[in-house]
């Protein structure tokens, strides 16, 4: 399955490299790291040095570097580019439709042109039921993925939702951490907010799980926990802070929901379990089959943030698993 080419789109991140250093690991013919971040590829080949890895330089806006990197010969490719932060999209909502809503059709239109065999778009929870921009592209990109499996039986178009992955670049974790070294101070826009909250292996395992099972329409979601940010902060601040630390709540942001949601009510009667996934199947009819297991025990009115929280101690573990409470880590 993965003796393939594979292309990264927007690979040069956390999760790219993540997924860069496990698809070597299967033995891949080659993964392909397209981006627009010149230093982020330059960094990423220093850590790198496998000569399986082709770096190119190029935007989803632009069709023709799309068409150079397609012309490749790719067998799969992971869609991981996006303008991600809920302030900038609302700020400048059309850059945000040029890169997440347009340069998703952009690659689909690729994807169906040059008979990608497998396409995976790489979705958040902030497209169920969204209430900013950036959820509102992130929906519409969903929607033109699952969509393109009616347009060609050469290709299959997969999602997969995924919640906040600790750690991450530009993420909450390392955002706190360096308010609390460079101000001694924390910022929390309400105490009371939730989010689903995982490592980057567990985001990648879903992820490959996709490519190696999706048969095309589905979208794919871990049964991923959940936490207070309240607890994220307390716990940073007893660790890298002092009794002078500062905690400053300052409400919500213009588009924050207090809970994320991760299936909505009208997608329970088409959620499906495999494993420990839950497999949402298309509305529209994609004359594909679904071999999976036909029952699902989420609630009628879906699943939020605020249905599967944790302790402080679960959140301090997957903290330390994560190695942001390891006094020897360098990210101290």
């Amino acid at each position: 399955m993965f003796n393939k080419i594979f292309a990264l789109i927007g690979g040069s991140g956390s999760w790219g490299q993540e997924l860069t250093r496990q698809l070597l690991q299967k033995n891949v013919k080659k993964v392909i790291i397209f981006s627009r971040g010149e230093i982020s590829q330059v960094n990423m080949e220093r850590t790198f040095s496998s000569p399986k890895i082709e770096y190119v330089i190029g935007d989803v806006r632009d069709t023709k570097a799309l068409d150079m990197l397609f012309s490749k010969g790719i067998d799969c490719v992971i869609h991981l580019a996006a303008l991600k932060h809920v302030p900038i999209c609302e700020n400048q909502p059309r850059e945000a439709i040029y890169t997440n809503i347009m340069g998703v059709l952009n690659v689909i239109d690729a994807v169906i042109r040059y008979k990608v065999k497998t396409y995976v778009d790489v979705s958040t929870d902030k497209a169920a039921d969204p209430t900013n921009i950036y959820g509102m592209t992130k929906a519409v990109a969903e929607k033109l993925t699952i969509q393109a499996n009616c347009q060609t039986s050469d290709s299959n178009f997969i999602c997969i939702r995924s919640g906040n992955v600790l750690g991450t670049s530009g993420s909450v974790v390392p955002l706190i951490i360096n308010q609390i070294k460079t101000k001694n101070e924390v910022t929390i826009t309400n105490s009371s907010m939730t989010r689903f909250f995982y490592l980057l292996p567990s985001a990648i395992e879903l992820l490959l799980f996709a490519i190696e099972n999706g048969i095309g329409g589905e979208t794919y979601v871990t049964n991923m926990p959940s936490f207070y940010l309240k607890d994220i902060i307390n716990i940073l601040v007893e660790f890298y802070g002092n009794g002078t630390t500062k905690i400053n709540e300052i409400g919500a942001r213009e588009g924050e929901k207090i809970h994320e949601v991760l299936i909505t009510k009208h997608e329970v009667p088409r959620t499906k379990v495999i494993n420990e996934h839950f497999i949402i199947l298309p509305e529209l009819k994609t004359n594909r089959s679904y071999p999976f297991i036909q029952s699902c025990k989420i609630p009628e009115y879906g699943l939020s943030s605020a249905d599967n929280l944790k302790d402080k101690k679960y959140l301090r573990e997957l903290l330390e698993n994560g190695g942001w409470l390891n006094g020897l880590d360098s990210r101290r």
